[in-house]
């Protein structure tokens, strides 16, 4: 999207005593314009937006003095993932998460990170992966057969209840337990609270404050925390590599030797921070993209057609037809493709951001150190220089020949570089095996009057349910 001419408000920002140019932006602390419909709480999608369509590909703002640069250009978003990533850490929001994930591999920063990551690395190994086809087949079966004609569902919950039992056995080799539920509310507790943990200055210092919100957060982390631990300490007592991934934490130890010569793996205190990183990103991004997934076929019975025809060919018909086993993976392009158009229009991880720790060159603009840097997957992925007719659902746009044609960073729902999501191959074999397994015997229709509101908190979750009505194939 080529960027407008600069206005007197948006030109670029050069501070001849400092050398800092900045790009074109907002002339005021945001707070001045909180009265503008682009400005809501809760919404930053809105903004976004507005700055796009305003000054262009990058653009900047301030908010309680720092200077936040937002980007929608893919060359600019690899020289932050990618060539200038060594200057760069996450922001405050993530950072702010390290009250519920501690050091888990979303929040924490090297030395910590990389880690952490050669620890856990193994137990997202192919072969590793490969070998949860089955249970996510089977998970995906017991759905679909629970079902029957002319059933409403809310296909939102549906697919979080999918989802969360696929997390259970192949996090804690376990069917959906009472802890495991838990687990479940506990974390939804706090991700209601996220608005409020990433606003309140300084929380940390103010935690055992009697303020309502923050009461309710103490409860559940600390019930939250006992469940996990729980799990961590059966799990030890068992010493089994049961094949699940929390098996596999226990067990993993870091290939590179410490300073007494020990290859040594990760305390409880680690563990528990994986675990509830692994739960909540596994279980939430899946979820989201399932449940667009489905709205966008109700909404596009051409592109449903074609998926049907490829599960037939695969999978066979009639008598002869059977579940996709691992093998038929390689075979399940056409599902993947609607998998991936659908994370374009309605990406579960919709944003994120970096910060700078030292001066940062982006094309004529030099940016000073402590500057936030925020890129939306969500608006990248709808813009008509990548992606034309952008509102259209294409899984065409997902061959071969067409992700090659684009900039690497115009479609990144995992995001990149060594930040890059950990378990991405499990998240796709999720996603296209979960697709293929319902489709089989499920088309769905959208209930609903008016198109469902996306809500970007954490993810991109409807606002409402979704409700779906069941028709057999």
């Amino acid at each position: 999207m080529t960027a407008p001419s600069p206005t007197p408000e948006s030109a670029p920002e050069a501070s001849p005593a400092t050398g800092w140019k900045m790009p074109p932006g907002l002339t005021h602390s945001l707070p001045f314009y909180a009265l503008k419909p682009w400005v809501k709480l809760g919404h930053p999608i809105l903004l976004f937006e507005h700055l796009l369509k305003t000054y262009g590909n990058i653009a900047h703002y301030r908010f309680m003095g720092t200077p936040i640069i937002f980007i929608n250009d893919p060359d600019y978003i690899r020289e932050i993932l990618i060539n200038q990533a060594s200057g760069f850490v996450k922001e405050r929001t993530v950072r702010r998460m390290k009250i519920l994930l501690g050091e888990g591999l979303i929040t924490s920063e090297d030395p910590i990170h990389k880690r952490q990551r050669r620890i856990v690395a193994p137990a997202f190994h192919r072969q590793r992966i490969a070998a949860y086809a089955g249970q996510i087949v089977t998970c995906a079966t017991a759905q679909r057969e629970a079902w029957h004609p002319g059933q409403s569902i809310d296909i939102a919950a549906a697919s979080m209840s999918l989802s969360l039992e696929i997390v259970a056995r192949t996090l804690f080799d376990t069917a959906v337990t009472a802890d495991i539920r838990s687990i479940n509310d506990e974390v939804n507790t706090i991700m209601s609270l996220y608005n409020f943990i990433v606003a309140f200055p300084r929380l940390e210092s103010f935690l055992y404050l009697p303020i309502p919100a923050l009461i309710k957060f103490r409860r559940a982390k600390a019930y939250l925390d006992t469940i996990v631990n729980r799990l961590i300490a059966q799990h030890r007592a068992a010493a089994i590599d049961k094949g699940d991934l929390l098996s596999m934490l226990i067990a993993s130890r870091d290939d590179q030797a410490d300073s007494d010569g020990h290859h040594t793996g990760m305390s409880n205190q680690q563990i528990r921070d994986e675990v509830l990183t692994i739960f909540l990103a596994g279980y939430e991004t899946v979820a989201n993209g399932l449940t667009w997934t489905w709205y966008l076929l109700s909404q596009n019975p051409d592109v449903e057609v074609r998926l049907h025809a490829e599960l037939d060919t695969v999978l066979g018909t009639g008598a002869g037809q059977r579940l996709p086993t691992l093998a038929d993976y390689p075979q399940l392009r056409y599902t993947e493709q609607v998998f991936a158009e659908s994370m374009r229009l309605y990406p579960p991880a919709w944003a994120m951001g970096r910060m700078s720790t030292q001066p940062v060159t982006l094309g004529p603009y030099r940016i000073p150190a402590g500057a936030h840097f925020f890129f939306s997957q969500y608006i990248l992925g709808r813009d008509p220089q990548y992606y034309p007719d952008p509102l259209r659902f294409d899984p065409d746009r997902f061959t071969p020949e067409a992700k090659a044609a684009r900039p690497k960073f115009a479609y990144f729902p995992f995001g990149g570089g060594n930040r890059q999501c950990i378990g991405e191959s499990f998240a796709w074999m999720e996603g296209v095996f979960s697709i293929a397994t319902i489709a089989q015997r499920w088309r769905m229709t959208y209930l609903g009057i008016a198109p469902p509101v996306p809500q970007a908190k954490i993810t991109l979750r409807p606002r409402d349910p979704l409700m779906m009505g069941l028709l057999p194939r």
